[in-house]
């Protein structure tokens, strides 16, 4: 949420895509949540919480990406053009929709330990077909209420510049989760919608099933 008399974008809303590469070196404090998967310590309670209660009404989701380093990335954006390239596709053809499919190193949200790829223990498959699991179903509805967004809805991609992920999901926090769901924002699009609402001026509320307000405004640096 944007208080606190923040001068900056606050760290659970840092954007970073195509166009917002990652401030070059940074590592965050990590906390493993499960074996080979680790968060930004910051969100691993909400991540925990999420993924309990979830399994509390018989759901099993599965971690099959969480905080990647920019080294891995690059491993992952090589081998997946290496992939399409053996498949028949020059270079350039392999590159571009490499991109579109796998963030660049240095532009993915898994570098900032904020974002994960949330499976069904029945579906691993990361395709579309994803969504159609009771897993995926749950999280679309009820993913909010921990803080996390759907980062890469299938209506957004001109914006978002990556294709529909039904498998991403990204730690926003709770008040800015619930606004995003509620107006059909784009995290680049809700970082411009913020803007208009001051400390001192007009804020946005918004509130949670559990009747907690969230206030939220923007504080521009001097």
């Amino acid at each position: 949420e944007m208080n606190n008399h923040s001068k900056e974008i606050p760290w659970n809303l840092v954007l970073v895509n195509s166009s917002h590469p990652m401030k070059e070196g940074y590592v965050p404090e990590l906390t493993e949540i499960i074996p080979g998967y680790s968060v930004d310590t910051r969100i691993a309670n909400a991540l925990r919480k999420m993924l309990s209660d979830a399994e509390e009404e018989g759901l099993h989701i599965e971690i099959c990406s969480a905080y990647r380093s920019v080294e891995r990335q690059q491993q992952v954006f090589g081998d997946s053009m290496k992939d399409r390239v053996k498949s028949g596709m020059d270079y350039w053809e392999a590159y571009e929709e490499t991109s579109q499919n796998v963030a660049l190193p240095g532009t993915s949200e898994h570098a900032l330990g904020l974002a994960l790829d949330l499976i069904s223990n029945q579906y691993s498959e990361l395709d579309e077909q994803q969504e159609h699991t009771a897993e995926a179903k749950w999280l679309a509805k009820n993913c909010a209420k921990y803080g996390f967004i759907l980062r890469y809805p299938p209506q957004k991609t001109n914006i978002t510049g990556i294709i529909y992920e039904p498998w991403h999901y990204r730690y926003v926090g709770i008040g800015n989760a619930l606004a995003m769901k509620n107006m059909g924002l784009s995290l680049e699009e809700y970082i411009k919608f913020v803007k208009d609402y001051s400390y001192h001026g007009t804020r946005y509320y918004v509130t949670a099933a559990n009747k907690d307000i969230y206030c939220i405004y923007y504080a521009a640096s001097n």
